[in-house]
């Protein structure tokens, strides 16, 4: 009886202690870094591993969690040197019709543009329905190369200096997006790289929305960057959440939800 008492006891520290360091293994400071979801690039042509996108598709966000979460500690796995000409690959829609691939940007400083030149949009990505909670749209029309980083270039990814516009309307390049992610996450990201560019760095900007099997609507963004002197440098997912709003990710209907609480982030 005594050793079994004791088998009992030393299984209990072994179980506590486990937790422990398995927690301290993927929990650092507000963000959390998920090792098991590092895209790997090959220097030469910028391909992505196929299993990264299954991985981070299996997420699921849980209410009060950290919306972003990091990605290989939250350092690119973008190659700088591969920055050779100011232009932005837009990848085709797939077979739903959704932006599944990546669309990634080599940009330079002539690329911000003036929110003067905006017009509406009217594009409707997969997923798209439109609901208001308490006076305010809840999704968005999420670009994935921002417009305020992409003057110039055309929807075939070109860049054109008679054309003093960002991309607005251009289908290979939206998503549905909730407010909250486009608006409070997102924009952080894209703040960070457009100020390398107003300090006239060259920056490569990555970004790849994530749908999980047949859904309509992307469950979260993987956003990341480097500049050519890599001084700018960041890998993260964003989930696709808002505050007070379920969703339905196979069609992108929603309810309203008031315990679902998402925190906002510090820029």
């Amino acid at each position: 009886m005594k050793n079994k008492k004791i088998q009992t006891l030393v299984v209990a520290i072994i179980l506590l202690f486990g937790g422990y360091f398995t927690d301290k293994a993927i929990n650092h400071g507000n963000n959390t870094t998920v090792s098991n979801v590092v895209n790997k690039f090959t220097k030469s042509n910028t391909e992505i591993s196929s299993n990264k996108e299954e991985d981070l598709a299996k997420l699921n966000y849980q209410s009060g969690a950290n919306p972003v979460v990091e990605i290989n500690h939250n350092q690119s796995t973008l190659d700088p040197n591969s920055w050779h000409t100011n232009k932005v690959n837009y990848q085709d829609l797939d077979q739903l019709n959704r932006t599944s691939s990546y669309n990634i940007g080599y940009l330079e400083n002539r690329n911000i543009a003036s929110g003067d030149l905006r017009v509406r949009q009217y594009v409707n990505p997969t997923g798209w329905h439109q609901k208001f909670v308490d006076g305010q749209p809840i999704i968005n029309r999420g670009h994935m190369i921002a417009y305020s980083i992409s003057k110039g270039i055309s929807q075939s990814g070109t860049y054109s200096a008679s054309d003093l516009s960002g991309d607005q309307n251009n289908p290979k390049n939206l998503f549905t997006q909730t407010a909250f992610s486009n608006q409070k996450l997102q924009t952080i990201y894209e703040s960070q790289v457009r100020n390398a560019l107003y300090h006239h760095k060259k920056v490569i900007f990555y970004a790849h929305p994530i749908f999980r099997d047949n859904e309509r609507m992307a469950r979260g963004v993987h956003l990341q960057a480097i500049s050519t002197d890599k001084s700018l440098n960041f890998n993260v997912y964003i989930y696709n959440v808002q505050p007070n709003v379920k969703f339905d990710y196979l069609t992108g209907r929603s309810t309203i939800d008031r315990s679902m609480n998402v925190p906002e982030q510090n820029s």
